[in-house]
């Protein structure tokens, strides 16, 4: 909730990549980012690790999650970034079948472990570093020091002179 208050009052739309036990736990959630105008991307049904899938398997992954969403939002997704940034030739072949532009990320750190967050000072300073032309951030919605950071950070790259 506090990340989607700071892109509402920062003006900034992100793209969410979800799994489907977020979709199903998170209703509100979800309406809230489809509503306030920010993407909804797919993440996997069950987060599975793409090339360790079948062909069938992997059409099942995404394309569950696929009817799920647009069955229960009436939202369309195009999006997707493969659990852990793991692919192949084959699931990416796969994935564009399906309609989906694959989204992997330029700058990503060690956030996602609750019981260990990094420190806000230094995440944002190591982010606003590594910022460049096109970049893409994945920060999980899970990290408490994301929260913290995410003001300044939108506010640090839009000083440097980026568009977000």
């Amino acid at each position: 909730t506090k990340k989607l208050d700071t892109h509402k009052k920062k003006n900034v739309k992100a793209i969410f990549f979800l799994t489907g036990k977020y979709t199903k736990k998170e209703t509100a959630l979800v309406r809230r980012m489809i509503d306030e105008g920010h993407a909804i991307g797919n993440h996997g049904m069950t987060h599975a690790s793409f090339p360790k899938l079948s062909v069938e398997e992997l059409k099942e992954e995404i394309t569950s999650l696929h009817d799920f969403v647009l069955e229960n939002y009436n939202y369309e997704m195009q999006y997707l970034r493969p659990p852990c940034g793991e692919y192949s030739e084959k699931s990416l072949q796969i994935t564009k079948e399906l309609g989906y532009k694959t989204i992997m990320w330029s700058f990503a750190y060690v956030d996602w472990n609750t019981e260990n967050q990094p420190s806000p000072e230094e995440s944002l300073q190591n982010a606003l570093n590594c910022a460049h032309n096109g970049g893409i951030y994945l920060l999980h919605s899970v990290s408490a020091t994301n929260c913290q950071i995410l003001g300044s950070l939108i506010d640090g790259l839009k000083a440097k002179g980026y568009t977000l």
